[in-house]
């Protein structure tokens, strides 16, 4: 089988294994707390999309244009615990206890990543803007290999 029909089993059967783990959990606990439970991930997922999505998006739309602008998505590229947040909401907000389980896990990464830096084990912070300060012996200067005539000490006009 080729990887198009997998992808398409996997969509197919994803439907099939949250109604089974949604009558599981009715099962076990009773319909209207399962019911609530999908009800709170949503709401838990929305209220994440709008805190952290909406700021997410706004900095993928700069490094988009500055892409654009400069072949560049450094930015973008600096911003992956954002892009985690995002997916983690919208599988919140999906109905269904397997993604909604995923979308949690999805949110200890970054959760994981703030505890480190809490206790100095961390990656180098990325700022607001997607600037990645480290520290001098974290970084040396690569020359750009696109422009040849040109020194490295050079500014830019």
């Amino acid at each position: 089988m080729n990887v198009a029909k997998w992808l398409f089993l996997g969509v197919l059967a994803v439907p099939l294994a949250e109604v089974a783990v949604f009558i599981a959990v009715a099962a076990a606990f009773g319909f209207f707390l399962a019911v609530g439970l999908q009800v709170l991930a949503t709401l838990g997922g929305i209220m994440l999309l709008r805190h952290a999505g909406g700021n997410h998006i706004a900095r993928v739309r700069m490094a988009m244009n500055e892409g654009v602008n400069q072949g560049s998505f450094a930015a973008l590229q600096a911003d992956g615990t954002g892009g985690l947040i995002l997916l983690a909401g919208i599988l919140l907000v999906i109905p269904g206890f397997i993604t909604d389980i995923v979308g949690l896990l999805l949110l200890l990464v970054p959760l994981w990543r703030a505890i480190n830096h809490k206790l100095g084990r961390a990656a180098p912070p990325v700022r607001a803007d997607g600037v990645v300060d480290l520290e001098p012996e974290q970084w040396h200067r690569v020359d750009d290999p696109a422009l040849p005539g040109r020194r490295a000490d050079e500014v830019e006009r």
